[in-house]
């Protein structure tokens, strides 16, 4: 065995059995809550139009959760009923926590594998959907592991990668700097003097936001997850670009998006607004996390690059009224609010898995009526067209309240669906 291949299969196990003593996230008994927000069938179609905009909805897919954790594939087989999961994950602990939810919810929809990701071939089958977040970058070689899932997505799948984001993470990546310098493992006993230590942190120091904002370092398995994981790396967005790229796959869209486009938020209204406007996607997000300067991790869509799937199935350009036929769903995280509202508002529309206080969208008395009429059902000509409040010649100004709709993460669209027109189905 080549020396590379030693020094990857060594750290590989220290990753384990890391895993098998501190399994992350931590283990839950109770999915009940989780299972009733899934019952709505309207949350089912979002999620599924997040990724596929231009196909019918689809319930029964196969779908890999490739690094399940302790939950999360049971999760998805509880989402998705009609779904067949299969979970793999390196660590026996993760495994069997995910059995014990198997059985006690009756998930006979779910496989589980103890398997590492590089070797996802071994499975013999290939997925319409795969969900990889928290994994990669605790890879010896990440870009083994995502070849390996690419080649068992289907040439009309999609895969959600979620990755750690360079800059917001410098606090931890400090102490944990620290930890190495210092030689502490990860026994509960140095755990707990740990936190014990951060108590006195300095208040200024770039990870007391992270430690006062996130409940997560208030627990012990998850503070040894941040700090003392022996393989932690992160990316910037040109280096997330460019590992998905390099991998055989292309971009398809931020799984929240309104943090990356220079389109939203604050920075819409700078006077570099039309400047950023100008440059390449890419050079957009790039710019826009140095902006931020906060951002903790990345989590995108992408499809096979040698496959039938692109990111650009959403257009809203003005010679193209392919718009009008789009059925707007809204995503479960987003509400209204119609108190305390900036001046000529006439409610304000917010994403709650937002964490910039800027990404907030207000809407005048005619959005608002056209943003309460989507049901999931309609299409957008159907909207426009049951309001008598619309006149002629507001196309333009609509055409770009869809999209910024779109653009804030308020709603995710269905391109492809014939859906009957209702003349019953008007604004009131």
């Amino acid at each position: 065995m080549k020396t590379q291949e030693v020094t990857h299969s060594m750290v590989a196990d220290q990753v384990r059995e890391f895993y098998d003593k501190h399994p992350y996230p931590p283990p839950v008994t109770s999915l009940d809550k989780y299972r009733a927000r899934w019952e709505d069938q309207a949350i089912r179609r979002a999620d599924f139009h997040l990724f596929f905009p231009d196909r019918a909805y689809q319930a029964d897919q196969a779908i890999l959760v490739a690094g399940c954790g302790t939950s999360q594939a049971a999760k998805y087989a509880l989402r998705q009923p009609e779904a067949h999961v299969v979970g793999i994950d390196v660590s026996q602990t993760s495994i069997q926590q995910t059995a014990a939810l198997r059985r006690k919810y009756k998930l006979n929809n779910l496989e589980l594998r103890q398997l590492p990701i590089e070797r996802v071939g071994e499975l013999e089958r290939s997925f319409d959907r795969i969900v990889c977040t928290g994994v990669l970058h605790h890879l010896p070689d990440p870009d083994a592991g995502l070849n390996a899932l690419r080649q068992v997505l289907k040439p009309d799948g999609a895969i959600h990668v979620m990755v750690y984001a360079t800059y917001g993470r410098s606090g931890i990546y400090m102490l944990q700097d620290y930890a190495r310098r210092l030689e502490l493992g990860h026994t509960d006993q140095e755990i707990k003097e740990l936190a014990a230590t951060l108590m006195a942190l300095p208040l200024d120091h770039p990870l007391a936001r992270l430690l006062g904002e996130s409940p997560d370092f208030q627990r012990k398995d998850a503070l040894a997850d941040a700090l003392l994981n022996p393989v932690d790396r992160a990316y910037t967005v040109p280096q997330f670009l460019e590992f998905i790229e390099r991998c055989g796959l292309t971009f398809g869209r931020w799984y929240r998006q309104a943090p990356y486009l220079p389109q939203c938020g604050a920075l819409a209204a700078t006077p570099h607004s039309a400047r950023l406007n100008q440059l390449p996607k890419e050079e957009q997000y790039a710019a826009v996390e140095l902006f931020r300067g906060t951002m903790v991790r990345h989590s995108l869509i992408a499809y096979r690059a040698d496959g039938s799937l692109d990111g650009e199935s959403i257009r809203f350009d003005n010679d193209n009224e392919e718009w009008l036929n789009y059925v707007p769903i809204r995503l479960p995280e987003t509400i209204r609010v119609t108190q305390q509202l900036p001046p000529g508002a006439a409610a304000v529309l917010i994403n709650r898995s937002h964490t910039y206080p800027d990404l907030y969208l207000p809407v005048d008395a005619l959005k608002k009526k056209l943003y309460d009429a989507i049901d999931g059902q309609r299409t957008i000509d159907d909207i426009i067209g049951g309001s008598a409040e619309v006149e002629r010649g507001q196309q333009t100004d609509l055409r770009r309240f869809f999209q910024t709709l779109w653009q804030y993460d308020q709603v995710v669209f269905e391109t492809e669906c014939n859906h009957l027109k209702s003349t019953d189905d008007e604004i009131r």
